[in-house]
């Protein structure tokens, strides 16, 4: 397990729940990417509402139900997984999406226990 604690970063990539990369959900197969090459962790939120750089309204509400729904891809690395993770959305980001970066101080970055098995 990787050692993260301390000043470290985070990345917040906004992106809509149909966008795709390779016929696959776009934050799915980052979400596989970031795991097979070594990153600390990702958490992927399905937001209920928002809007972007288009204007257009996506919500879950049933009179005016979107297809695209907004998700919020949270990263927190080092400095040099960043640099890879940069790159990595360069390549994968072929549509509409919004990128952010802050410091963080990691207080505590431990495994928890498997209470079931991991599906691959």
């Amino acid at each position: 397990m990787r050692v993260l604690d301390g000043e470290q970063l985070l990345v917040r990539i906004f992106i809509g729940d149909s966008d795709q990369w390779h016929k696959k959900p776009l934050a799915i197969a980052l979400l596989e990417r970031l795991r097979n090459e070594g990153f600390a962790g990702a958490t992927l939120f399905r937001g209920i509402a928002g809007y972007g750089a288009a204007s257009v309204i996506h919500t879950s509400h049933l009179i005016d139900l979107s297809g695209d729904l907004p998700i919020l891809v949270e990263v927190v690395e080092d400095q040099e997984h960043v640099q890879q993770l940069l790159a990595i959305l360069d390549e994968m980001l072929t549509t509409g999406a919004l990128v952010t970066m802050e410091k963080v101080r990691v207080v505590k970055y431990a495994a928890g226990r498997l209470s079931r098995p991991v599906v691959e």
